[in-house]
């Protein structure tokens, strides 16, 4: 999983140079085959968190990070390699004006465990 944060909030909105180069990228990760899904989120002012007290389900208008940092969008790919997963993560637009984290999906909760 790519988890793309820009340093930018954007209030204005995404410019559309940083949109075109994305269509672009994922135009590119869609052709090689890896791209599986992604997606951009809203602000996180339209957020809402949710938690359970017991039986009393509680919600919280966003945003909720306590820093500037904030999580512009995701994209599911499927590499090899983490060499190959950096490759593709390096290329993202985002990459040169934030950060894209790369984080492997859990495939089975057990391994969570620790056993």
């Amino acid at each position: 999983m790519l988890l793309i944060r820009p340093d930018e909030d954007y209030p204005d909105g995404v410019p559309e140079d940083m949109i075109r180069r994305t269509e672009a990228w994922v135009a590119d990760v869609q052709a090689r085959g890896v791209h599986l899904t992604g997606g951009a989120l809203h602000p996180p002012a339209q957020a809402t968190g949710v938690r359970r007290q017991g039986a009393r389900i509680v919600t919280t208008d966003g945003p909720f990070a306590e820093s500037k940092e904030q999580m512009g969008g995701f994209d599911l790919i499927e590499c090899e390699t983490l060499a190959e997963a950096i490759e593709i993560a390096a290329a993202h637009p985002v990459a040169g004006a934030g950060q894209v984290e790369i984080r492997p999906v859990v495939d089975d909760l057990k391994t969570l465990i620790g056993e």
